[in-house]
């Protein structure tokens, strides 16, 4: 890995960062050691202003648009390398597995821009993901671990009046493991094992939690992954450290908070040449790529419920976050400067500093057939974005670029939800009003912009319960993205974008065991932003379109054996602009997942197939591939995953699982086209990977 100093890295504030959560350990635990059984867990809400509630599986099937939540039993017993590829299955969503240690997810959601997951707004327990949540809303840090997520709720529409904004393709919420009511403890050890390589890439996860007395409660996690990934030059070191605490005031006043410090250091193996993919696909021909990050993050939140009818929330959250990227240049010598053919000139590191504050309170209560909510948000983020080169040649090291932003965002909300028929329709209009501010400056020329954003959005959901077996939706509302700081680092038409979300769908139970899931889609895109590789500018593909239909069937074919089947229809066009009739890029028309449960008393076994049609890689739709490999066709492929466990009933109520798990068993080789620092090339997929890992619950 690159011995470049970087600017941000100093060492007081590593010291400060390695004190602090050696000390979240040391305080979780002492208390954790004494932890009594919990009382009884409190009745639900009948109120609650979370549009979402809290995913189960009653809220989902009457939920009035797309929506999958993947359980814990599922998320887990995938074989799935990481979050990301064990987010494949869900209808609509296209992943594209740029490292296998998941550090840096690329998932688009029907038809949107799938690298750096720009267009999907990730949540974490209901807060906002993003670096920056306005203008850096692709998820260039991501201080996730699988092992840190009980569940995952993918929400495709109906959710952008009470989340927004950036949720074109829809809301995906991680859940984070709960704090359990008795004190519980969680060891696991994963080893992941390349075939192609030998590299194994070890994760290792501990928690305990539980509460400490009536009131109090408290749970810590640690995720330790070290090792590489299934190509060459792609050492990985991840720390994931989270606390939990939950504070019962009274019978009316509920706090909750959660501190987490996220740290990775990571070599990249970045893209090939066509040649080089040819000869080798697990080797890197980008031997200075790299990346470096880390962020504390906390939140807070106070919920006040006076009575049965009303339910206050007030919701805070901040992070203060340093992310960088390394990677080599070819300057001053013509052609592509990311070509991986060629030996890089410069090395470059990008790094970023991001301080981020925000603060929702929200009142929700019931009034006769009206359930009312009301909500407002301020958001504030400042982020340095410097670049900085070296010559290799001289060993000149220069600033080259120096900026400065500075964001302030206001939102309000209200939604009135109508219940009629005896509770069985509800119809839900909202409105949201976004008022966004970024003030520029290049601190080398002195030169400042200003953005400035002023949109309502409305919308509209509906949801009939026409029967016990069939609930029906219908939903259409308003979403934005604002202009992003990295679109002003490239020459390009940029502007605020917007799109309409429509959809209508249904939910029907055929049988006690059989279930159906099928959705209409179509979203309107207004000023439509894409990063195009081959030219290194930003384009405006002005307006676009994506529709289609996802369908989704769950059997439960005997006490042993489910069966899930998913096809998705994707139909995209670029209406406007150079490229007028075209299709988006990364925007395969078919996808077909099937999965299989098998469970025996103490064994579990899984299998798991994904088939994904071609598609474009560019918004010109090049089908031969440049000779560099910046643009030309995706093929198509099918991944197929393995996985058997056997759980095994200790003593003193602890249970130790065992499981074997193989990754793209066929050894399916596929690729998709370079990324950030990265763009131009083949970027190879994980090839063949076995999992095995042990966990003890006790």
């Amino acid at each position: 890995m690159s011995t470049l100093s970087l600017p941000t890295a100093t060492p007081s504030r590593l010291v400060k960062r390695k004190a602090l959560y050696r000390f979240i350990l040391l305080a979780t635990l002492a208390p954790l050691a004494h932890a009594s059984d919990a009382p009884e867990t409190p009745d639900t809400l009948v109120i609650t202003g979370n549009w979402l509630g809290s995913a189960a599986p009653e809220e989902v099937k009457t939920y009035p648009g797309s929506r999958d939540v993947i359980s814990e039993e599922e998320l887990h017993q995938r074989g799935a390398l990481n979050l990301e590829d064990a987010l494949r299955a869900a209808p609509g969503l296209q992943v594209l597995d740029e490292t296998g240690t998941g550090i840096l997810p690329n998932i688009g959601v029907r038809g949107l821009n799938p690298l750096r997951s720009e267009r999907v707004q990730f949540l974490v327990d209901g807060y906002p993901l993003a670096i920056g949540p306005y203008t850096n809303v692709g998820v260039s840090l991501f201080p996730v671990t699988l092992d840190s997520i009980e569940t995952v709720d993918i929400v495709r529409g109906g959710a952008a009046v009470h989340f927004g904004p950036n949720n074109l393709g829809g809301v995906i919420n991680l859940h984070t493991r709960a704090i359990p009511y008795e004190t519980r403890q969680t060891l696991s050890q994963k080893l992941t094992i390349s075939e192609a390589t030998g590299h194994i890439f070890s994760s290792t996860f501990y928690r305990a939690g539980g509460q400490v007395n009536e009131d109090l409660a408290l749970q810590v996690q640690a995720n330790l992954q070290t090792g590489a990934g299934t190509r060459d030059h792609s050492d990985t070191d991840v720390a994931n450290f989270i606390l939990d605490a939950q504070y019962q005031l009274d019978a009316d006043n509920d706090i909750a908070a959660q501190l987490q410090y996220y740290d990775v250091d990571a070599e990249l193996p970045g893209a090939l040449s066509p040649q080089a993919y040819a000869a080798d696909s697990s080797q890197s021909q980008r031997p200075h790529d790299a990346y470096d990050a880390d962020m504390l993050r906390g939140t807070l939140t106070w919920t006040y419920t006076p009575s049965e009818d009303v339910e206050f929330q007030w919701r805070n959250f901040a992070h203060d976050a340093d992310r960088t990227f390394l990677f080599g240049q070819r300057l001053g010598q013509g052609g592509h400067w990311a070509d991986p053919a060629y030996a890089a000139t410069h090395i470059a590191d990008s790094p970023r500093l991001f301080t981020v504050f925000g603060t929702e309170p929200r009142l929700s209560w019931q009034t006769g057939e009206h359930q009312i909510t009301v909500g407002a948000r301020y958001i504030s983020e400042t982020v340095d974005f410097d670049v900085n080169r070296e010559a290799l040649a001289s060993s000149t090291y220069a600033n080259v670029r120096d900026w400065h932003f500075e964001t302030d965002a206001y939102a309000l909300y209200a939604s009135d939800t109508i219940s009629l028929l005896d509770e069985r329709l509800h119809i839900t209009p909202g409105l949201r009003y976004e008022n966004v501010s970024t003030d520029y400056i290049d601190n080398k020329s002195g030169n400042k912009e200003n953005n400035d954003v002023d949109e309502w959005l409305p919308g509209l959901t509906v949801g009939y319960q026409a029967d016990d077996r069939l609930f029906v939706f219908a939903n259409a509302q308003r979403s934005l993205v604002p202009v992003q700081t990295a679109q002003v680092t490239k020459s390009g038409e940029v502007a605020n974008e917007t799109a309409w979300n429509y959809e209508v769908g249904a939910r029907f139970d055929t049988s006690d065991t059989l279930s159906t899931q099928v959705t209409l889609f179509r979203i309107d895109h207004t000023d439509l932003i894409q990063y195009d590789k081959p030219s290194n500018t930003y384009l405006n593909l002005g307006d676009a379109l994506s529709q289609g239909i996802e369908i989704t069937t769950d059997w439960q074919a005997n006490e042993q054996l489910q069966l899930e089947l998913g096809y998705s229809y994707l139909d995209t066009e670029q209406k406007s602009g150079a490229h007028r009739g075209n299709e988006l890029p990364n925007a395969p028309r078919h996808r077909i997942s099937a999965q299989a449960n098998y469970d025996a008393g103490p064994w579990q076994a899984n299998l798991t197939a994904l088939h994904v049609s071609d598609s474009f890689s560019d918004a010109a739709n090049t089908q031969q591939e440049t000779a560099n490999g910046s643009a030309g066709e995706l093929a198509s492929y099918t991944l197929l995953n393995a996985r058997l466990a056997r759980t095994l009933a200790l003593a003193n109520n602890k249970e130790l699982q065992l499981s074997l798990a193989v990754n793209n068993l066929l050894d399916e080789e596929y690729y998709f086209r370079g990324v950030d620092v990265s763009p131009v090339g083949r970027v190879p997929a994980q090839g063949r990977a076995f999992i095995v890992e042990a966990k003890l619950d006790f």
